[in-house]
């Protein structure tokens, strides 16, 4: 006579939570390098923004400013930082026709990319937006 089983056994469910386990961390690993590269859009956007507000401003005084914060209240609500450590990003006025603005990037580019913009962006500025 045969005996019926009526429900699962350990192993099968130490294998099912095994298989679970594996799945899960898969998709955070995933998950960090997006959140990541998000993160780097947003910085890249910020720069794109600042640079229009740049070039508005240049247009209208003739030259760029000395600093980001103569952009606050005419050409922009407020100057954006970085989304992680909230810093501001590396703004390099070189004379009144050219600039150097950089960010550091998470997603390293490699040292191909690193920029030399005067400052710091956390350990090397990886994206560069410039005006000469």
């Amino acid at each position: 006579m045969k005996k019926l089983s009526a429900g699962f056994t350990l192993i099968e469910i130490l294998v099912a939570m095994t298989i679970v386990a594996v799945l899960t961390s898969l998709s955070l690993v995933s998950l960090q390098g997006a959140r990541k590269v998000a993160r780097d859009g947003k910085r890249k956007a910020d720069l794109e923004q600042i640079r229009s507000a740049l070039e508005i401003y240049r247009s209208e005084v003739k030259a760029y400013p000395p600093s980001l914060e103569n952009l606050v209240g005419v050409y922009m609500d407020e100057v954006p930082g970085d989304p992680v450590s909230g810093n501001s990003y590396v703004y390099n006025p070189i004379s009144a026709n050219s600039y150097l603005l950089c960010s550091y990037l998470e997603t390293n580019q490699g040292p191909d990319y690193d920029s030399d913009c005067g400052g710091t962006c956390g350990s090397h500025c990886y994206y560069k937006v410039t005006n000469y």
